[in-house]
């Protein structure tokens, strides 16, 4: 098949226009006339994915954090951005990223995420900015959720580390159970003044400092980080599976490697 042809079922899955306006998500790199074959996917291109996915063949790699987010002033051996691209297009592998547009599709990251943590959507923390899109209405960046019953903060973050195979998260609590709880999968900085705002007794998200932990009890409210990388490597498995299912011709690598270590 034609890598136009997976692109055109991956931005049916997760339009485009529900990109959030800083991002930038679709064909990183690569032809869309390209034939391929073989598809890596993983949740980030690192330079290791990029050698995995070179040597072993492939012709697509999937991700869902685009490499770039900005202009590129120079491709060169010397950093490891210009490594990576000089890499993928040497070797002719498409890149392609769903990011926030695969946050916010309804059926992706929060939906995933909401039924992965046996919660009940109540509405999208962050609704989406593409009014104009059909469906649009139940888009948006991570969620409200309600849990079955009141729990202690750090049950929560048990049933969180056995729910996404997680060797723990970090937590500030209140010392209050929680039920209602305000989801942003990845990296919910600069989201706490939207959670209290909508009544949730706990946030739970990735990539927050002491004093975000600080604010949010002060706030009254509690704290979960469970990494950037911990509510969304889900995503690897979603698409293979989906992939298995609707392109059976297609041959699948995975890597969910998780650069982080606890001691």
């Amino acid at each position: 098949m034609l890598s136009g042809k997976l692109i055109e079922r991956l931005e049916q899955l997760a339009p485009p226009g529900l990109a959030l306006s800083w991002d930038n998500p679709g064909l990183i790199c690569g032809r869309r006339d390209k034939e391929i074959k073989k598809v890596m996917i993983a949740l980030d291109a690192t330079e290791d994915v990029v050698e995995k996915a070179a040597d072993a063949g492939c012709d697509f790699l999937l991700t869902h954090h685009p490499m770039i987010f900005k202009a590129v002033q120079k491709i060169n051996t010397d950093t490891p951005l210009g490594r990576k691209l000089i890499r993928l297009i040497s070797s002719d592998i498409c890149c392609f990223a769903m990011h926030t547009n695969f946050d916010a599709a309804p059926g992706c990251m929060a939906d995933l995420v909401c039924d992965k943590m046996g919660m009940q959507k109540e509405q999208p923390l962050i609704p989406s900015e593409a009014e104009e899109i059909p469906g649009a209405g139940k888009a948006g960046i991570g969620f409200i959720g309600i849990l079955p019953e009141p729990v202690p903060v750090p049950e929560l973050c048990r049933r969180i580390a056995e729910a996404f195979t997680l060797e723990g998260a970090v937590y500030y609590d209140t010392g209050k159970p929680v039920q209602r709880a305000a989801v942003c999968p990845g990296s919910g900085r600069g989201e706490l003044l939207r959670a209290a705002e909508l009544s949730a007794d706990v946030l739970i998200t990735g990539d927050m400092g002491h004093h975000d932990g600080i604010d949010a009890l002060d706030m009254g409210m509690s704290l979960i980080d469970a990494g950037h990388f911990g509510l969304e490597h889900i995503f690897v498995k979603f698409m293979k599976d989906l992939l298995e299912r609707e392109m059976p011709e297609l041959e699948l690598l995975t890597d969910e490697t998780d650069y982080r270590h606890f001691m």
